[in-house]
């Protein structure tokens, strides 16, 4: 099977359990950077993110026997909720690994989707520890948030989606993290878009691993993550690191102020709640804006979970 049946396979697959989200445009912000643009609204995703298309294709992919066993994962943001939700709908069990200092409401996305929550020390190693042992004991089913093949395909739907609607883009830009959904854009693109479409990503400068990871070539890890964007301080596996390094046009750099500036637009302009994460791709457009001038750009708002006790706008 090639990427394009690949693809479309996923697309039919996934579709009576995700949303079909909408794109939109703001004039305002059109006007301001000189682009055409469009805006696909992962923010509106079962869910709350892009995450519930590569959980729900994963868990499809699994066989009846694997299904029986459940499935785990260590997660302590978006995925975790998609996980369990998508799980729920598929009437598969679902572990949560979280670290037991994780924020009550989102262990409580967790539960009310119907995971089980398994509570860990807030370190990557034990939670690696805690989800092998809980693997051990029960027979579920691994799924990585974003470094499988299955979650990818499945975050590529996104980008299909809007080519479907906008086959002439010359670009798209989305943030990266743990790298699934850049990976997937890459692959819909490539499939998709039209001859010589290019795909950006954008990462906060305090979490700049994928970035120095392009630079060098091989894999590298941040000493520190210390970003708004939460859902950004993954790190790129060895499954989406090769589709990255192959693909992407490039990663731009954004500083905090500049993800919160941008931020602060999508809400006060188009209406909509978007996380930091989310904000990050606006904020390369704004912060490149003549390498993208009079180019036609979608960009994909990967999510819209925030706590709403702790925005980041100046009182």
């Amino acid at each position: 099977m090639d990427k394009r049946q690949e693809i479309e396979a996923c697309s039919a697959r996934i579709s009576d359990y995700i949303e079909h989200t909408l794109i939109m445009e703001s004039k305002h912000i059109e006007n301001f950077l000189c682009n055409d643009l469009y805006f696909k609204c992962e923010n509106f995703q079962k869910s709350g993110s892009f995450k519930m298309r590569g959980a729900t294709n994963a868990i499809l992919q699994l066989s009846e026997t694997q299904r029986a066993k459940g499935v785990i994962t260590h997660s302590s943001g978006n995925f975790a909720h998609a996980l369990a939700l998508a799980a729920q709908k598929l009437g598969v069990k679902c572990y949560i690994v979280m670290p037991h200092d994780a924020p009550y409401v989102k262990k409580n996305a967790v539960l009310i989707n119907g995971g089980e929550v398994i509570e860990c020390a807030p370190t990557m190693d034990s939670r690696e520890r805690v989800c092998g042992q809980w693997m051990e004991e029960t027979g579920a089913t691994f799924i990585h948030p974003s470094n499988n093949r299955d979650v990818i395909i499945g975050q590529s739907t996104s980008a299909k989606e809007l080519l479907a609607v906008h086959p002439d883009l010359d670009v798209i830009i989305v943030p990266v993290g743990g790298g699934g959904l850049l990976a997937g854009t890459i692959l819909a693109a490539q499939v998709f878009g039209k001859e010589g479409i290019e795909v950006y990503a954008g990462e906060p400068l305090e979490a700049d691993d994928a970035y120095q990871s392009l630079i060098s070539g091989e894999i590298t890890f941040n000493e520190s993550t210390n970003t708004i964007a939460d859902g950004l301080r993954t790190n790129l596996g060895d499954v989406n690191f090769p589709i990255i390094k192959e693909g992407v046009k490039g990663i731009v750099r954004v500083r905090e102020n500049e993800i919160i500036s941008a931020m602060r637009v999508i809400w006060e302009r188009m209406k909509i709640i978007v996380e930091p994460s989310s904000a990050v791709a606006l904020a390369v457009l704004i912060k490149e804006r003549p390498l993208f001038e009079g180019k036609k750009v979608g960009i994909i708002l990967s999510g819209g979970n925030v706590d709403l006790d702790r925005l980041p706008f100046d009182k």
